[in-house]
C-alpha cells in the first residue's frame, strides 16, 4: 500500500483505531517498523488522535513509554531504540496492560526476547518523498484486527 504524505499515514492510524476489536480477551500488540523517519510515531499519532487523545503527543523516543488513556483503550505507545540492552525491555511494564490495551511498539528488535509477540505487524518503509505500508497479522487477533483491510484502504484513498 502507498501512502502518499504525512496525512495519509495518520489516516491509516486512525482507520486502525476505528478497525480495533472491541472485545478482547488479551491486549493487542502491534510492532511499528521501518527505518528512522519512515513514519511510525506519525502512524501512532494517528491512531491516539482517533482514540481521543488530544494535546501534545509526544514521540517516545526519549522517554521510552508514553502511556494513554482514551475511549475505554489503555495504550501504551514505546519506542525502544535507546535501549543499551534488550534485558532493560522488561523493566518498561510493557506487559501491565489490560486485556483492553493497545501496546504500539516501534525498534521492537531491540527488546527481543523480551517483548510480547506481535498480533500486527507495521512495515514502514521510505519510497521518495512518499511511503509505503505493509500490514501481517501475526495472530487470530490481528486477522480481526484486518478483516476490516477494505476500511484501511479507502481512509489512505480519501486522504
Amino acid at each position: 500500500m502507498r501512502l502518499a504524505d504525512e496525512a495519509a499515514t495518520e489516516a491509516l492510524g486512525a482507520a486502525l483505531a476505528r478497525a480495533l476489536p472491541p472485545v478482547r480477551t488479551a491486549p493487542l500488540v502491534a510492532y511499528l517498523e521501518g527505518e528512522l523517519g519512515a513514519g511510525k510515531t506519525t502512524l501512532a499519532r494517528g491512531l491516539l488522535r482517533q482514540l481521543g487523545i488530544t494535546g501534545t503527543i509526544r514521540s517516545p523516543s526519549y522517554t521510552l513509554v508514553e502511556p494513554h488513556d482514551a475511549a475505554g483503550v489503555s495504550v501504551l505507545h514505546a519506542d525502544l531504540y535507546r535501549l543499551r540492552s534488550a534485558d532493560e525491555a522488561l523493566e518498561l511494564g510493557l506487559s501491565e496492560l489490560p486485556a483492553h490495551g493497545l501496546l504500539l511498539l516501534e525498534w521492537p528488535e531491540r527488546g527481543q526476547p523480551h517483548v510480547a509477540e506481535p498480533d500486527l505487524i507495521i512495515h514502514l518503509a521510505h519510497a521518495g518523498n512518499a511511503r509505503t505500508v505493509r500490514l501481517d497479522a501475526r495472530s487470530a487477533a490481528g486477522q480481526h484486527w484486518l478483516c476490516g483491510e477494505k476500511l484501511l484502504q479507502e481512509a489512505i484513498a480519501a486522504s
